[in-house]
């Protein structure tokens, strides 16, 4: 068997087709819309490491998803580009004093590089750069519009604060108290922000999942962080505070459960509620300021979590329960959150674990108000007025202790209760939403400069829109002060300046956005990444847009997606794109771990470098391996042995293409008969490898070229008609080899540039099948019969066979188990 030389194969045909520019995308108005596709891979940070295995799985996907379709007359646009802002580029320039952007360039000329090895057709004349200028201007413009629609604002608040990092992070930034990107335990700290407010629109972020063709998991990831829930605002009045002033004192709550007003024992307040300095007594202060101490050392991940004990501290006020008139106690405890609600609750510990919890740990009252059971008669329920419970109950059912409510089931009480408050001016219905405000500056250097500047006279002004991009000056040090402010803070030359509304001296904002702004938009930049007057011309944007398949891992579930639904739905409101969502068809990939089935890292010394995979089996072998790993959503390990299995089918398929090819005719029952069965499992294999390519199934795929590639080997010649459609069908799997074997042929166009096969549904029907016959379990005979064969004339045949005799003579036969077209399982 010829060796197959893929090493020159590869870059002929990648040279080709970077000369040719055969995938270059173009706005053809002839083609329909239900004929183009926008398939969109999520794009890379260019990490000085290079890709690793894991990368080209969803590459080599969506590649052979293209391929198919441009192959079957679709006009494709499939675009890459970097991601190129982030602090590994900056922590590396901390560490050399080597400017960020020359780090940048030389790694995404590396994954370039690496990319165009494996053989991807994508457009390569729109490849954008997060951290080029001519970029980050629009993203400074998208700033400015949502500064204008009052959506970005400034405000000191309590943040995530990364010590090692030395910046703020968004709660999604969080994992289990640590930075995501260093590790480091994150702490709270109260600096300068700018917000978005992504909360405006968390209702329609909500209600527009259910029209997305996403995966549920990544659906219900996004309703649990936005959180809604409905309920009722209500007003505790502080006690002693005097009528006149008790609107200043009170504390305004959001609670799901107005139906168990009656069971409040107690009332906290997170640590940053303004209200905490105010109603402190004097004899609670030292005790108090001690607590919010050690609170603000705390994530909110930490200080929710159930698994902990709870802390807090009583702060000598009282309120009064608006219900019954009831003294209860202020407590100031970490695991209310200033960022949900209004910062307060009201504690029911008989119905609510982490209240029960609570008032354990401090031996405060419970009183239980809601029975599981029904009233037995004249409205009881049977619970004794007062009655201490044994345990938490958090379920709904019927109310006690809860003074004219009682006996009612808790939906009917949470609706009177509800109307009560409302007529008396304390209370109201409510929906609240989890999710908060997205903290979008960073105290560092390598981000987009916010195109704001700070007048004494004019306050916060926007730049007009003929200085963008606001530029990033060049630093001596790239280090984060650490106080609160970034690098730029020092640079003075660059930070005062003269305000564009009054002309008066302003000083620039100094924060840098987040790395996940250029992320936002990027889908929109590769419809026109030249236009040097909009961040895309509408009409490109109405000829691809949305994007009708998007790949990537299930990492990016809340952060990267929910902020790109976000920008998207500010720009549909402002009329610049043409869907209110950016993302049609969402495909999670799944992890490769290393071939010791854990996740590849480097300290674990597993990681392969694709490089290497490469250069010793070629970039055909890798793609049809990652894919023939296993289903594309699942986590699997990476085999060497697999690999190697996968290179010696695509040596056999160069074998078959050394063959001779003559151009018999083998039409199904007329001049050439002895190929009725090639030509039935042709067609058969075209419509598995077309079915599974368009539903990402490309395993079982590459199952069926395997089947019938060996059922052609055992040929001498190959007719044309049975060898050329096999080159078509491998094309998008195997490009390089698709082209070469293409080329061979005679053909002189991109085998991407041919028609895909198409099948016959008549000679997919399997006519005859192999019925297998055992005893006991054991294979003891086979016979042919056609398929669809009733399951008594199987029993019948089988048990007739010569060669069964010896095995059933003298046996009783108990039972016979028969799989229709597959097997005959005699037990005796």
């Amino acid at each position: 068997m010829a060796k197959y030389p893929f090493e020159e194969i590869e870059k002929k045909w990648q040279r080709y087709w970077e000369e040719h520019k055969t995938f270059k995308a173009l706005e053809d108005p002839a083609v329909s819309r239900e004929k183009r596709r926008y398939v969109l891979d999520m794009f890379p940070y260019p990490s000085a490491q290079g890709l690793h295995v894991g990368h080209p799985e969803g590459y080599t996907a969506t590649d052979i998803y293209c391929r198919y379709l441009r192959m079957n007359g679709f006009n494709v646009l499939h675009p890459m580009g970097f991601d190129a802002f982030g602090l590994p580029a900056e922590n590396f320039a901390i560490k050399t004093g080597t400017h960020p952007a020359v780090t940048t360039a030389a790694n995404i000329n590396k994954f370039r590089f690496q990319i165009k090895s494996l053989g991807f057709s994508y457009d390569w004349d729109r490849e954008v750069d997060t951290s080029s200028q001519d970029y980050y201007k629009w993203t400074q413009w998208i700033f400015l519009k949502l500064f204008e629609k009052g959506l970005a604002y400034e405000a000191e608040s309590p943040i995530n604060f990364c010590p090692s990092c030395k910046t703020g992070l968004a709660n999604e930034e969080v994992k289990d108290g640590f930075c995501e990107r260093c590790g480091t335990k994150v702490t709270r700290k109260r600096i300068r922000q700018w917000i978005l407010k992504i909360t405006a629109y968390a209702e329609r972020l909500l209600e527009d999942l259910d029209g997305l063709d996403w995966p549920e998991p990544v659906k219900i990831m996004q309703r649990n962080w936005i959180g809604k829930s409905e309920g009722a605002n209500v007003i505790f009045k502080i006690d002693g505070i005097p009528d006149e002033q008790s609107k200043d004192f009170s504390l305004e709550i959001y609670t799901t459960r107005p139906d168990t007003l009656f069971g409040v024992t107690y009332m906290v307040l997170a640590p940053e509620h303004p209200l905490v300095a105010r109603i402190t007594t004097a004899e609670q202060k030292a005790a108090v300021e001690a607590y919010l101490d050690e609170a603000a050392k705390k994530s909110d991940l930490e200080r929710t979590d159930l698994a902990k004990g709870k802390t807090g501290v009583f702060s000598g006020a009282y309120a009064v329960n608006p219900v019954n008139g009831e003294k209860i106690p202020i407590w100031i405890a970490d695991y209310v959150l200033i960022s949900y609600g209004t910062g307060a609750i009201m504690a029911v510990p008989a119905h609510d674990e982490r209240d029960w919890e609570f008032a354990k740990t401090f031996n405060l009252p419970i009183i239980q108000v809601v029975s599981p059971s029904p009233p037995v008669k004249n409205g009881e329920s049977g619970a004794p007025p007062g009655s201490g419970p044994t345990e938490c109950t958090t379920a709904e059912g019927w109310a006690v202790n809860s003074g004219e409510f009682d006996g009612f089931p808790t939906e009917e009480v949470k609706k009177r209760i509800t109307a009560q408050l409302e007529e008396k001016g304390i209370g109201k219905k409510a929906i609240n939403y989890k999710l908060r405000d997205w903290i979008f500056s960073r105290q560092r250097y390598w981000g987009e400069p916010i195109p704001v500047v700070h007048c004494a006279t004019c306050g916060i002004v926007a730049l007009p829109e003929s200085e963008l991009p606001l530029r990033l000056p060049s630093v001596e040090s790239y280090a984060p002060t650490g106080t609160g402010d970034s690098p730029l803070s020092l640079i003075d030359s660059w930070v005062n300046t003269t305000c564009p509304r009054c002309g008066g001296p302003a000083k620039r904002e100094t924060n840098t956005m987040p790395q996940w702004a250029g992320s936002c938009w990027y889908y929109l930049r590769y419809l026109d990444p030249h236009n040097e007057t909009a961040f895309a011309a509408r009409d490109k944007i109405d000829y691809w847009a949305p994007v009708d398949l998007y790949v990537g891992g299930v990492e990016h579930a809340v952060l990267h997606l929910l902020y790109s639904r976000f920008w998207h739905k500010v720009l549909y409101d402002l009329g610049l794109v043409n869907t209110n969502e950016p993302f049609q068809k969402l495909v999670n990939q799944g992890m490769i771990l290393g071939e010791d089935n854990q996740k590849m890292s480097k300290s674990r010394g597993n990681v392969l470098n694709p490089d290497d995979i490469i250069r010793q089996y070629g970039a055909d072998s890798m793609r049809v391996y990652e894919m023939f790993m296993g289903p594309l959503e699942v986590t699997k390990p990476w085999l060497t042995a697999g690999l190697v299995g996968v290179s010696r089918f695509l040596e056999r398929i160069w074998a078959l293409g050394e063959k001779p090819v003559t151009d018999v005719p083998v039409n199904s029952g007329k001049s050439a008969p002895q190929y009725d069965e090639l030509l039935r499992s042709l067609h058969r294999t075209i419509k598995k490898v077309s079915g599974d390519t368009v539903g990402l199934n490309f395993n079982t795929a590459i199952s069926r070229m395997m089947i019938y590639s060996n059922e052609l080997a055992k040929l001498d010649k190959l007719p044309r008609d049975l060898w050329e459609p096999l080159v078509k069908l491998i094309a998008p799997y195997a490009p390089h080899l698709g082209e070469e074997l293409w080329r061979k042929l005679g053909h002189t166009e991109s085998v991407s540039q041919s028609a895909w096969p198409v099948y016959d549904e008549k000679l997919c029907v399997q006519n005859e099948v192999t019925i297998v016959v055992q005893v006991n379990g054991k294979i003891r005979d086979k016979f042919s019969a056609a398929a669809g064969t009733d399951k008594a004339e199987l029993e019948n045949r089988a048990q007739a066979l010569p060669g069964m005799q010896k095995w059933l003579e003298g046996q009783r036969i108990v039972r016979i188990i028969c799989v229709q077209d597959k097997l005959v399982n005699i037990v005796i």
